[in-house]
């Protein structure tokens, strides 16, 4: 039995990645936003699917802010944040109906963040059940939808909530 899962369609997105930028640090264009999966910005935060999910509607709210330390943002720029969160939430509860949600930001390279230097906050729906055979064993996770239907499903409802 082979270990190596193929999955050429990451190969776009691997190559894209410039490794001396900011992977969050994107300059506002509506291609940009097409082409890097922002699904909605607000006045100082945005909300990016991630490329690497855990489960369908894997999403990240990012403050515009450059800055791996949460106090460095301001009280305006972490309201925002937060109200973009509990927006992201209801896009995700109307999109999809998961039985839960993860929500939580990893803060440095100990805590687990593949990004530290631009924070970032996670928010995963969730499902009864929702770890299945290749979780489990092949330490490998199978999203059932391609990115351009799901960014195209959650853009609608940030659409809807945004008139």
């Amino acid at each position: 039995m082979s270990d190596i899962l193929y999955s050429p369609w990451r190969m776009e997105y691997i190559n894209s990645c410039e490794p001396d930028g900011c992977i969050f640090c994107i300059k506002e264009t509506e291609e940009n936003d097409l082409k890097h999966l922002i699904l909605h910005r607000s006045k100082y935060s945005f909300v990016i699917m991630n490329m690497f999910p855990y489960n369908n509607g894997h999403l990240m709210v990012v403050p515009k802010k450059h800055t791996g330390d949460l106090n460095a943002l301001s009280i305006k720029e972490t309201n925002d944040l937060f109200d973009l969160v509990r927006k992201t939430v209801k896009v995700l509860k109307d999109t999809y109906n998961p039985e839960g949600l993860n929500i939580g930001m990893n803060l440095g390279k100990a805590a687990g963040s593949g990004v530290d230097e631009h924070l970032h906050v996670h928010i995963v729906p969730r499902w009864s059940g929702d770890v299945n055979f290749m979780t489990s064993v092949g330490s490998t996770r199978v999203i059932p939808e391609n990115f351009s239907q799901a960014y195209n499903r959650i853009k609608e409802q940030f659409d809807k909530l945004h008139g």
